[in-house]
């Protein structure tokens, strides 16, 4: 579990690849390794991945990650180059102050990064969500609400305007947060990685859990006279 608060911003220093998927090496790293171990997970642009080698005093501190094709289809990591900064964060401790939203590092798709607007210090950033194929089944886009929670490269941010027509939604970056996270660095045209708020995703399951079990007699009712409402409204 993470909590989409990037402690760092790494770097790839070395792509290796083969039909089953790609090795990359990330340095300027060495800050977050002071306790890491193989095997332990860290995000990386909101990607959780597992650490196969690292090494925390040679150039800087660097590790290695392996990415499946799966990870590579589903995220925007196969668009990454030899140079590219990465946002990194470790998975979170249990003594940890939360001051995220609960992030899984499960990427659920990928947004083009449509427009990039200054607003004083701030700049406006809107997306495009990726459309569902057969490797990005999920629409995503009912999970994105106004003032609700995203994960963009990892980064935890709060949704300020959304566009279902459109499929398209706006976050906010403010200047410390421009200097400290990929979104300040990436151009309009680029792809980040989107993991929306798993809570949302909680909240439908037991919603429709209920209504298709016939578990919960009062919520089936609630859901029948708004559906009147708006019936009644519609015919007058």
């Amino acid at each position: 579990m993470f909590t989409g608060l990037v402690e760092l911003l790494g770097k790839i220093t070395n792509i290796s690849a083969d039909d089953k998927g790609r090795t990359l090496v990330i340095g300027n790293a060495g800050a977050i390794l002071n306790d890491c171990h193989i095997g332990d997970s860290i995000a990386v642009n909101g990607a959780c991945l597992t650490v196969t080698e690292f090494d925390k005093t040679e150039s800087g501190g660097w590790f290695s990650v392996w990415l499946a094709n799966e990870t590579l289809t589903r995220t925007e990591l196969g668009d990454r180059d030899v140079g590219a900064a990465v946002n990194l964060e470790r998975a979170m401790e249990a003594h940890t102050r939360f001051g995220g939203h609960f992030v899984q590092a499960h990427v659920d798709t990928t947004a083009t990064i449509l427009s990039r607007t200054p607003d004083g210090d701030s700049v406006r950033v809107r997306f495009k969500l990726a459309p569902t194929s057969p490797t990005n089944p999920v629409d995503v886009m009912q999970y994105l609400i106004p003032k609700g929670y995203v994960a963009l490269d990892g980064t935890s941010l709060t949704l300020t305007d959304v566009d279902d027509k459109e499929r398209t939604f706006e976050i906010m970056l403010i200047k410390h947060t421009q200097e400290r996270v990929t979104l300040g660095l990436k151009p309009v045209g680029e792809r980040v990685n989107v993991e929306v708020d798993m809570v949302g995703k909680f909240v439908e399951k037991s919603v429709r859990a209920s209504l298709e079990g016939g578990g919960n007699d009062a919520l089936k009712a609630m859901v029948r006279r708004v559906v009147e409402e708006v019936v009644a409204e519609k015919l007058k």
